[in-house]
């Protein structure tokens, strides 16, 4: 017979009785599957979920699966919470190779708390190694796939907590969103960041970006070793640095998606203090590890849950912290994208109200010196936060895992160091706003994110030059076709949308070939994504997208375009027929509107064709979860 508890119990650990809450944010019924679960406050009762599935007699076969699975007694089958750990885990790839051995380190130390530890992975896409070719088109929808895989071992196996150890740029957001629709007490444990190489031939430090830089520098003839007097080709050269720019296991090391993303959610209190700053290889990654059992324990004792971390209060620190590390624009597409998962109301409009009072303070790769191994030397993510709580920029008050506030998580935290040189003085910025921009105008009515770090100026104008295709940017470098002798140019790269691409693929090859190549000329323009590792004067998330007919695709060779990041505007100003003003230029867009035809979409089955009917726009995220009736 069931108890009284079990008869009171209400969906999704609501108080006894009650159906609905007015006051804690939880998956709506009728959105999500409601699951029955037995009330929080019993610290002896912490298998919420799973207990229905492993009390008495109901469920027979499953209790006979488990005992199979290595469930050791009865006791531990009817009292034990099951906690599931979701390794972002697969070889080839860096950022991810070492994440199964972590899990492994969280299983032991969650079975030393008496809980059950079933460790399951999920999958990844690394875009170090699909950069510039056709395999990148599967990175961005890769984050789906995370966070659907998770949500469905979560669930259909009824854990009643759920630890996740992603590395590379679309786990961690994947597993948030996850995190979001389970809504079941969770940590989160950043894999970390790989040490820096060095190249003996440039003598310099160097890492991923390198190579791409290097690439275009190889291409235009400006690729030489440090030494006048070296021997060594261009090429001896790209096999130093191809060889050396990734020594080991961790994520990218600078300021790009991976970290960008990792501190962040450090900064909402998904994680422990100093997650996302923790080598990959360090005792402290290890240590955390070790913890992380500790933590997702409170979460279960206190009834923590994702939904309540997840909240405008720490969207809010996420942005603050991007905008003072100079973090990816990524950043924009994946907090969107959490934020819709977690039924937070976060718009574009927010980031450049945050981007608005928020000075850019660190000098960190792509566009600085430092990269987070260094952070990490001088006190870390936590040094940082300790900072920018005591100076009112982030809120300390906001709940964490730890079950407490994050400023209590960092009090005892060292300081940064007067000396360093990696964070500026808040009253000494690089620049004075965040790097980051919403940009809206005839080019981009429902918006576009650039990333202007203020070193290459605030604004651009030039001709348009339209690619159809990422590949033809690439072709048009290799062949060295642009040339800083051409004039100021903005180059277009459209048809790469979430729709469009599919897969809204990252252009780091292009805009690290420019760099590398010294066209300090152009600007790129795209429907598509950037590299949270690209910098110079870049526009992506174009919306709408080409491949919907959005102005993007109406432009043409000649046509003027102006890049405003003071007033965040992107406008054609003059056609190459010479057409001006505003509503001129609009009536011309109409007519070209009338002769434009959408292209053919390719492909038309598989993982890609299923994502590019489903996919939304990128200024919400460019989501598949959109909600709705399927019939």
């Amino acid at each position: 017979m069931a108890s009284q508890q079990e008869k009171a119990a209400a969906p999704d650990g609501l108080p006894a009785g009650q159906a609905t809450s007015t006051d804690r944010n939880m998956p709506k019924e009728g959105e999500y599957v409601q699951w029955r679960t037995l009330p929080p406050g019993n610290p002896d009762q912490l298998n919420r979920w799973s207990h229905f599935l492993t009390r008495e007699h109901e469920f027979p076969g499953a209790q006979a699966m488990l005992y199979g699975a290595g469930v050791p007694n009865k006791d531990m089958m009817k009292k034990a919470p099951h906690v599931g750990i979701a390794t972002v885990w697969w070889e080839g790839n860096p950022c991810n190779t070492h994440l199964l051995d972590l899990g492994q380190k969280v299983k032991k130390a969650v079975e030393r708390e008496k809980m059950l530890a079933w460790q399951f992975n999920t999958i990844g896409v690394s875009d170090g190694i699909t950069m510039g070719g056709e395999g990148m088109r599967y990175s961005l929808q890769s984050r789906e796939i995370i966070a659907d895989s998770i949500e469905t071992v979560t669930c259909a196996q009824h854990h009643d907590a759920n630890i996740s150890i992603p590395g590379c740029d679309k786990n961690m957001p994947g597993v948030i969103m996850a995190a979001a629709r389970h809504n079941r007490p969770f940590v989160m444990i950043y894999g970390g960041t790989m040490r820096g190489g060095h190249s003996e031939l440039l003598d310099r430090p160097i890492n991923i970006v390198t190579c791409y830089e290097a690439s275009g520098a190889y291409t235009y003839g400006r690729l030489k070793p440090a030494c006048p007097n070296s021997k060594a080709t261009p090429s001896d050269v790209m096999d130093d640095i191809e060889q050396h720019a990734c020594p080991g296991a961790g994520a990218c090391g600078g300021m790009y998606t991976a970290n960008t993303m990792a501190t962040a959610i450090e900064a909402m209190g998904l994680t422990a203090p100093g997650s996302s700053s923790f080598p990959a290889a360090s005792p402290e990654k290890f240590r955390e590890c070790e913890k992380a059992a500790e933590y997702i324990k409170i979460c279960m004792e206190k009834d923590i849950r994702p939904r309540d971390l997840l909240t405008k209060e720490s969207f809010e620190n996420a942005l603050v912290l991007t905008m003072i590390l100079g973090g990816s624009t990524n950043g924009v597409l994946h907090y969107l994208a959490m934020a819709n998962s977690a039924d937070v109301d976060l718009t574009l409009d927010d980031i450049n109200r945050v981007s608005a009072k928020t000075p850019f303070l660190a000098d960190m790769a792509p566009s600085g010196r430092y990269y987070m191994e260094d952070l990490y030397k001088v006190g870390g993510t936590p040094a940082v936060l300790k900072m920018l709580i005591a100076a009112g920029y982030i809120n300390g008050s906001i709940p964490t895992i730890t079950g407490k506030t994050l400023a209590e998580n960092v009090a005892d935290w060292p300081s940064l160091d007067p000396d360093q040189k990696i964070i500026r003085p808040l009253n000494d910025p690089i620049k004075p706003q965040g790097h980051i921009r919403i940009l809206y105008g005839n080019f981009s009515p429902g918006g576009a994110v650039a990333k202007i770090t203020g070193k290459e100026g605030l604004s651009f104008t030039g001709k348009a030059r339209c690619f159809n295709k990422e590949f033809e940017l690439d072709k048009a470098l290799k062949n060295s076709e642009i040339t800083v002798e051409q004039g100021n140019q903005v180059l277009i790269v459209r048809y790469e949308g979430p729709k469009g691409g599919p897969g809204m693929p990252e252009q780091l090859k292009a805009s690290a070939a420019i760099m590398g190549a010294g066209l300090n000329n152009v600007a790129l323009v795209t429907d598509g994504r950037y590299s949270g590792a690209s910098h110079g004067f870049i526009v992506g998330h174009v919306v709408p997208e080409a491949a919907t007919g959005g102005p993007i695709a109406l432009v043409k060779d000649g046509d003027m375009i102006t890049i405003d990041a003071v007033r965040n505007r992107i406008d054609i100003i003059k056609t190459v027929d010479g057409v001006e003003g505003e509503e001129e230029i609009q009536k011309v867009l109409d007519e070209r509107k009338k002769e434009w035809k959408p292209p053919v979409m390719k492909p038309t089955r598989g993982v890609l064709a299923k994502y590019a009917r489903l996919v939304g726009d990128a200024s919400h995220g460019a989501v598949t979860d959109l909600g709705g009736s399927a019939y």
